[in-house]
């Protein structure tokens, strides 16, 4: 046998043959396995491990139409939270036969700056994803409006305006914050600051409700934000540094993340109230111990699954706002009564 012989990949129509069945069964199995029988899909499936088959998604997706896979754009790898809806997602998708794509769609660059891979997102479109799904906040998202109107787009955990067709899963942020506010409130606090990022729709609209709430309370002249550069623990560190070292410290403060609100737990002596947002596992472990806001991630999940699965174009352009829930650990247990 010649070494072009051994090494010849098989083919689809090589599974066919060697189960006794069409090409057409074969690719149906591989594209929609839903619609094939038990016995049938038994048949093949066995065929292509016994040859070491393995189909090729890109070559399937880009030779139809309507796509054969479904792409998912996540803003940022290190956020605990994206993880976790991404994780649930997949494991639904996975349950009814859907292949997933799961890709970056943000990178540094030489400044150590957060930028969008611009690449990245243009090769997911020229492969023809049937339907893509966003997780976090992505700048420059109307890229993605040149998708064929087919394709279904879903947007978890951030605000779209770029595309009016997206349908959107998030937290009801007014709740969320109003739940944070109220708590620190309850035990004695009234200087209570916020830190913010300045990029994205959801850390505008956390910061306009912190900002809102406060009022509605009488607050208002309490009202701080500090900017952090980027939504990350070194970043939070410094931003609570600065708002410490203010002529007014605050004796409580919000973050937009728990990320940041980490951070800022390494710039105060723990008289001070810090309290995070998402409840990723992090704020769970005992060393953090970080009272969150559940934005109410399982939902979100569940929720941008079946969109994605039931491809109604009737949910289209939808806003979804999953009710979130407070969760209280040690970091804001401190009792504030002279403020």
């Amino acid at each position: 046998m010649s070494t072009t012989a051994r090494t010849k990949r098989p083919t689809i129509r090589d599974v066919a043959a060697k189960a006794g069945v069409s090409k057409s069964l074969v690719s149906l199995v591989f594209s929609a396995p839903q619609t094939v029988s038990s016995y049938r899909k038994e048949l093949v499936l066995k065929a292509a491990d016994e040859l070491g088959f393995s189909p090729s998604f890109l070559a399937r997706s880009l030779a139809t139409e309507t796509g054969t896979f479904i792409g998912i754009l996540v803003a940022d790898l290190h956020n605990p939270l994206f993880a976790q809806i991404v994780d649930q997602v997949r494991i639904a998708l996975e349950a009814e036969g859907e292949y997933s794509f799961m890709t970056s769609a943000m990178l540094f660059n030489s400044q150590g700056e957060q930028i969008l891979d611009s690449k990245t997102v243009s090769a997911l479109i020229d492969l023809r994803p049937k339907s893509v799904l966003v997780v976090g906040s992505i700048p420059d998202l109307h890229r993605l409006a040149s998708l064929p109107e087919s394709v279904d787009i879903v947007i978890a955990s951030a605000i779209s305006k770029d595309i009016a067709r997206a349908t959107t899963v998030r937290s009801n942020d007014e709740i969320g914050m109003r739940l944070l506010i109220e708590h620190l409130i309850e035990n004695g606090h009234q200087k209570i600051s916020h830190i913010s990022v300045d990029a994205g729709d959801v850390s505008k609209s956390r910061r306009g409700a912190y900002e809102s709430v406060m009022k509605e309370k009488g607050l208002a002249r309490f009202i701080s934000v500090e900017f952090a550069k980027s939504a990350t623990e070194i970043d939070g560190f410094e931003a609570a540094a600065r708002l410490m070292n203010s002529q007014t410290p605050p004796t409580a403060i919000t973050a937009f993340n728990d990320l940041l609100a980490i951070g800022a737990q390494g710039a105060t002596d723990g008289t001070v109230a810090i309290t995070g947002y998402d409840n990723t596992f992090l704020a769970d472990l005992r060393q953090i111990s970080l009272t969150s806001v559940d934005p109410g991630n399982t939902e979100i999940a569940d929720k941008a699954a079946q969109l994605l699965l039931k491809n109604d174009k009737a949910e289209r352009a939808k806003t979804y706002l999953m009710e979130p829930k407070l969760i209280v650990r040690n970091s804001s247990k401190s009792l504030v009564r002279n403020n």
